[in-house]
């Protein structure tokens, strides 16, 4: 037999092994390598990519909370003006306000992520979604309000006498709340609204799947890189398919 045939028996190997191309820089290895995120890279490559990933900072979680703050009062406005102006509460809007917020800080700080930025992401997304409730409802109770009254002034016109409004001069005033106490309020009730939907248990669990579906957008988005980089990696690196 010819010695150029291939022997089943004996275990062959190539010199392409030797010849696995960096996925960074597109040239080929031919000694130690890296793998970056499970991805062969070249040892210049790896340590390149090392440097520029973003690096966290005070200044950068405080710019990425301000434009995160920013990108909430944009989506509760957002929320709050369509839903006066359709008459329609859509959940789907909070899958907006997730993406907002999230981009909204990513951008600030540059790219940098991590777990104080998700956790302050998804308040944010939280805060603003439940809040568009309290405007939501004093408009609706004000409509309501106001065409109450405007029967009730009908009906008087309609009766030829007119109703006193105010009580006798010896009736003691009706307490007065204070502005912070009404707006402490309107806050609570604001941020339970998700929860408080729930009296119509099918539209409430739909509008909670929904919010937690857009908090977890910014969630994911705010998350960290995540740069898994192993070796130097003396072996011949396996090669990959082009």
């Amino acid at each position: 037999m010819s010695s150029d045939a291939p022997q089943f028996a004996t275990a062959e190997y190539s010199n392409k092994a030797a010849e696995t191309v960096c996925k960074a820089c597109a040239q080929k290895i031919t000694g130690p390598y890296y793998r970056v995120n499970g991805v062969p890279a070249c040892a210049s490559c790896a340590q390149r990519l090392k440097e520029q990933l973003p690096q966290d900072s005070h200044q950068a979680f405080v710019r990425a909370v301000l434009l995160g703050i920013g990108a909430a009062i944009v989506g509760f406005g957002i929320y709050v003006a369509f839903a006066l102006s359709t008459g329609w509460m859509v959940g789907y809007v909070s899958l907006l306000v997730g993406y907002l917020v999230g981009k909204a800080m990513a951008f600030g700080s540059g790219g940098v992520g991590g777990r104080r930025y998700q956790v302050v992401a998804v308040l944010l997304t939280y805060m603003a979604v439940s809040l568009a409730a309290v405007p939501i409802a004093i408009s609706a109770h004000m409509k309501a309000r106001s065409a109450q009254q405007h029967t009730q002034v009908n009906a008087t016109t309609a009766q030829g006498t007119a109703q006193p409004q105010t009580s006798g001069p010896g009736a003691a005033p009706a307490p007065k709340k204070s502005v912070a106490a009404t707006l402490g309020v309107l806050v609570l009730v604001g941020l339970a609204s998700p929860f408080l939907e729930m009296v119509e248990p099918m539209q409430g669990i739909i509008g909670l799947i929904i919010l937690l579906v857009g908090v977890q957008i910014a969630w994911k988005i705010t998350a960290a890189r995540k740069l898994d980089i192993a070796g130097p990696i003396n072996e011949p690196a396996a090669a990959t398919p082009g």
